[in-house]
């Protein structure tokens, strides 16, 4: 059985939360294959908001296996939290959430190495959520690292103390200010290993062979998004890891030949979190109107995100590089009651005019080309049918397929399950 993989395909924050919460009832297996707990996947159903920050987005559904995969990295405390607030809702995690053994852990110390190579580098900040995740792929990349599998060895407290031991030497070169009482950092994230340790770690490219063998349906998830690709994003202000559909088979175990359907998902609009190059950001009344609208607000960070137009020469290059077969479009509803939308199909690059993301995307560099469509006033949100859609909503979608050559497959029109629209 191939193996179905959804991912971003802007700068995250497009949905997939959502999407996945849709579709896992045709999947046996939800797979999360890449990044750290920064990313936050908000799902939403029988009035209540869920945020989900390193466990699967099929965790609601009664029938599906959870896999954090190998690629992911682990922060013991941020999960347990994930795991306390989940208890209401009666859900069997020993049964229900499998670990790969091979996934490495976010120690205290991670964490406050992210705070001080952010501090040490003053107006060139990258816009880091100190959450640890960076300075965790490193120690991964520089063969250093604390995996979860350590956690069965009876030394393992051994081999943290090592490594927590270095990273303060390290912090101590930076030469900043940052206040920390590690002691007390220490002893809630031992105290979450011991729940962490409650789960079930498993070598998981195993498993996930053995379950294709078998026939069951796996959904591979991915956070972040595309533009964020820690090769192909706008570097470098761009996450730790690979981001794209290539991270699947990095981060499962997968082979590239066992990959099937491709879900890109994008808002009908562009966000963008932190610091980096935006060509179509809009600093406007009209971008103002789309953050409000769209309550456009980290799930997890909470902080606020940029607003603009879409830009098809940035997504149809994530289509590219990811293979995406099929696209999810997310907020539609956002852009109702604007007189005129705008959708970026150029940039004028250096004085000439191109149509595919270049090396630089630096504001002296780059202009966006823009074509104008007549936007819409129906409210979205009502509708549960795509034969409801108006004209001119009909109109900027068929702009958007024609131009990327992938159809649109679903349509959101509002946060809830139901108002997932099959296109």
């Amino acid at each position: 059985m191939a193996v179905d993989l959804l991912l971003g395909l802007q700068w995250g924050d497009e949905g997939k939360g959502k999407i996945v919460d849709v579709l896992t009832s045709n999947y046996d297996i939800i797979a999360r294959f890449q990044g750290g707990p920064n990313a936050g996947h908000t799902l939403e159903f029988d009035g209540i908001k869920h945020v989900l920050r390193t466990i699967p987005s099929g965790i609601f559904h009664p029938k599906s296996i959870n896999l954090v995969g190998n690629g992911v990295v682990i922060d013991p405390v941020v999960f347990q939290e994930e795991l306390e607030g989940l208890k209401k809702f009666d859900i069997d995690f020993a049964s229900k959430i499998l670990i790969s053994k091979k996934a490495h852990l976010i120690l205290p110390t991670h964490r406050l190495l992210d705070a001080a190579s952010e501090a040490s580098k003053g107006k060139a900040k990258i816009g880091s959520t100190l959450k640890g995740i960076g300075p965790t792929y490193m120690d991964k990349t520089g063969r250093n690292g604390f995996r979860v599998g350590d956690l069965e060895s009876d030394n393992w407290k051994e081999k943290y103390r090592k490594l927590a031991d270095k990273h303060q030497k390290l912090i101590s070169h930076y030469n900043v200010e940052i206040q920390y009482n590690l002691e007390e950092m220490e002893e809630e994230f031992f105290e979450s290993i011991e729940v962490l340790k409650g789960l079930k770690f498993i070598d998981s490219e195993d498993y996930l062979y053995q379950a294709q063998n078998q026939g069951k349906t796996i959904l591979a998830e991915g956070a972040q998004g595309s533009l964020l690709d820690i090769d192909f994003g706008t570097y470098p202000f761009v996450t730790s890891s690979t981001t794209t559909a290539a991270g699947a088979c990095t981060g499962l175990g997968i082979a590239p030949n066992q990959i099937g359907k491709v879900f890109g998902i994008f808002k009908a609009y562009t966000t963008r979190v932190g610091n980096g190059p935006f060509p179509t950001e809009l600093f406007d009344e009209t971008g103002a109107a789309i953050a409000k609208k769209g309550n456009e607000f980290g799930a997890v960070t909470k902080r606020p995100r940029r607003c603009g137009w879409l830009d098809l020469v940035a997504l149809k290059y994530s289509i590219i590089i990811n293979g995406v077969t099929e696209l999810c479009m997310m907020k539609s509803d956002v852009l109702s009651g604007f007189d005129k939308l705008k959708i970026c199909t150029a940039y004028n690059y250096k004085g000439q005019e191109i149509n595919h993301l270049p090396y630089s995307l630096e504001e002296e560099d780059i202009q966006p080309v823009y074509k104008e469509f007549d936007g819409w006033k129906e409210d979205l949100t009502q509708m549960r049918e795509a034969s409801e859609f108006p004209e001119n909503f009909v109109k900027y979608i068929q702009f958007i397929e024609d131009y990327v050559g992938v159809p649109v497959k679903i349509v959101s029109v509002g946060p809830d399950r139901t108002q997932t629209i099959d296109y």
